[in-house]
């Protein structure tokens, strides 16, 4: 096994994404792929992978690879980001790598080696109600399959996955079961999906008093309870958001709980997204305002806008969590968006379009430093993309 890592190595550039928002030929198709069961994954939409962000892969970087074969320089994730320096590459072979990863180090670039993410999964099953060695359970921020602390970490072609199962544990009542947990500023994921169930993404940030900006180009996430949640400032741009069946008639879950705080300007944009799922229609709920016991002062923020909606939606598109603050005393608002699903409710506000035009990804985005990812998505295809 390698101990110093290769260097004067470069990735091929690759093409940018073709600009476009959903038109109505999108609309059609999302309608058509509609039904895709969850539990067949689709090949459709992985032409992503040629038109991923461009990333920190110069002349200077380090290579590092990883693969299940032992033909890399190692067949650990965690092992390969351990030894990674600042400014690496982190090249991952085709395979299952069951193991909580944590990566700490900043300006690490994580990409999937074939360009398609169902081919690279890292993956644990963890849940919060679980016990830990030592004493307790692990909870919510300890159950995270990923840990992203680092800054200026991106990821490309891979999926993140917690693959812990309610109907495996019933004596497990804590089911929250985090695939990625993000603290770092300045995240890229391009092309990769993020699968679970119950608190799938943690976006978030170190604390109350530092914003963490991620975005998410042609991503895919899936899962049932709060299952996008979080205070970080996070952009969802040409993604497809996937709410699954629970077996209910009635109450299939919740797709966001944002928590922002209540000194940060944004907290959840999805853009020019697909929200898809096969469960009941007007069984779902776009989500839910989490202001938690340690930061009661908590402003949650979310607006959806220029997507496609599916039908499992409801007319009451927002609600209050057990601890019962108001979700209209919060921004949970929609703009422009279209499908089945978008409804226009008293209890589904609309953002004004004066308003709209100063939410954009790239205001959600700048912060001090004018930081700006930002690259046109393809048109995502709405069809599952999970397990």
């Amino acid at each position: 096994m390698r101990t110093t890592p290769t260097t004067a190595l470069r990735l091929a550039a690759l093409p940018l994404a073709l600009a476009g928002v959903l038109g109505a030929s999108a609309i059609a198709a999302a309608a058509t792929h509609q039904t895709t069961s969850t539990s067949t994954t689709a090949t459709t939409a992985t032409s992503t992978a040629s038109e991923a962000t461009t990333v920190s892969d110069d002349d200077s970087a380090d290579l590092i690879t990883v693969a299940t074969d032992g033909s890399g320089d190692y067949s650990s994730v965690q092992e390969a980001v351990d030894a990674a320096p600042a400014g690496a590459t982190v090249r991952i072979g085709a395979g299952v790598y069951r193991e909580p990863v944590v990566v700490a180090t900043p300006e690490l670039t994580l990409v999937g080696a074939t360009g398609n993410p169902e081919d690279v999964v890292i993956t644990y099953d963890r849940a919060a109600g679980l016990p830990k060695p030592g004493g307790g359970t692990w909870g919510t921020s300890g159950s995270a399959s990923v840990v992203i602390s680092g800054d200026d970490v991106h990821a490309r072609d891979l999926t993140f996955e917690n693959s812990f199962l309610r109907e495996e544990h019933p004596e497990v009542t804590s089911t929250q079961a985090v695939a990625v947990r993000t603290t770092g500023d300045r995240l890229v994921f391009d092309n990769v999906r993020f699968l679970g169930h119950q608190d799938t993404l943690y976006a978030n940030s170190p604390n109350t008093a530092t914003t963490s900006r991620q975005y998410y180009r042609n991503c895919y996430v899936e899962g049932d309870v709060d299952f996008v949640f979080g205070r970080g400032t996070a952009v969802f741009h040409g993604c497809e958001i996937r709410s699954l069946d629970r077996g209910s008639d009635t109450d299939n879950g919740y797709v966001t709980a944002p928590s922002t705080p209540p000194e940060q300007e944004f907290g959840f944009l999805f853009t020019e997204s697909c929200f898809t799922s096969d469960a009941p229609a007007e069984s779902v709920y776009l989500g839910r305002p989490w202001v938690p016991s340690s930061d009661l002062d908590a402003r949650p923020q979310a607006l959806i806008r220029d997507s496609w909606m599916g039908r499992h939606f409801k007319e009451q598109g927002w609600i209050e969590m057990s601890s019962g603050h108001d979700w209209r005393l919060f921004q949970l608002r929609e703009f422009a968006n279209n499908g089945p699903g978008a409804l226009t409710t008293p209890d589904r506000p609309q953002m004004s379009a004066d308003e709209a035009a100063g939410h954009t990804p790239e205001a959600y985005l700048a912060g001090d430093d004018g930081w700006n990812p930002v690259q046109e998505p393809t048109r995502p295809v709405c069809t599952a993309r999970g397990r």
